[in-house]
């Protein structure tokens, strides 16, 4: 993954609800698909293989966080499973012929999730993190980003 991207993730996490970081993580695996299909693309299949792992984990995570009281969890499970196989095959046979059907069951998903996301009025998970506001500001040669939130002095983990 891409320096650029991992910092805008990292912002995205700290002010993220429940549903927001399930989107994350759909983003992040079809972010890093992907990269491993431009890598491949390019004759680089360490590359390659190195982002369909990092894919495969995101996966992983996701199964690990269903919980199965509901019926809809054992749906969930089936398609990340035949996701997660999708990418083995890619991996293991060096195609990327395998990944096309896993993408297009992430993106399904994602569009599902984005809207749960946009309804979900919960607040964000992580408490007494710094607020991040977009503001960017002219400095000698360069541009500088800060981040304000008057309302709290005192930030980072508390005991």
């Amino acid at each position: 993954m891409k320096k650029e991207a991992l910092k805008g993730f990292t912002a995205r996490i700290a002010q993220a609800s429940r549903s927001e970081l399930t989107v994350l993580l759909y983003e992040v695996i079809l972010m890093d698909i992907e990269e491993a299909r431009s890598a491949y693309n390019d004759k680089d299949m360490a590359t390659f293989e190195k982002e369909l792992k990092h894919a495969q984990k995101f996966v992983s995570e996701l199964m690990a966080t269903l919980d199965y009281q509901y019926t809809l969890s054992y749906d969930l499970l089936s398609l990340y499973l035949f996701v997660n196989k999708s990418i083995i095959t890619a991996i293991m046979k060096k195609d990327l012929e395998a990944l096309k059907a896993a993408e297009a069951v992430m993106k399904r998903l994602l569009a599902g999730f984005e809207q749960v996301s946009k309804d979900d009025k919960s607040g964000p998970i992580m408490q007494n993190t710094q607020q991040v506001y977009a503001g960017l500001t002219y400095g000698k040669g360069t541009l500088n980003e800060t981040f304000i939130d008057p309302n709290n002095q005192s930030r980072g983990f508390m005991a």
